[in-house]
């Protein structure tokens, strides 16, 4: 599905973000926006959004918890330190 909306830049080089966009993607003040131009195309424009450090923070938190689960991750790793040293 196409997702499409015209927004208009300032004298200032400046844009507003639709609500209905930052709604969509989850915007927050204390985002930022990765703007990147595709080196095959000189009229378009791909952004992406970086989310602030305690929502990136967030995402990760448990993540060890479950990869502990399937694994014994200190066993892991105390095994590759013995092997490094041999």
């Amino acid at each position: 599905m196409l997702f499409a909306m015209i927004t208009t830049v300032t004298t200032k080089n400046m844009i507003s973000i639709p609500a209905s966009v930052g709604r969509r993607l989850g915007i927050k003040p204390g985002y930022r926006l990765d703007w990147q131009i595709p080196p095959e195309s000189a009229d378009t424009l791909s952004v992406r959004v970086i989310p602030d450090r305690a929502t990136l923070s967030a995402r990760l938190l448990g993540s060890g918890c479950r990869a502990a689960a399937k694994r014994k991750l200190v066993d892991e790793l105390v095994r590759e330190r013995e092997e490094d040293l041999a």
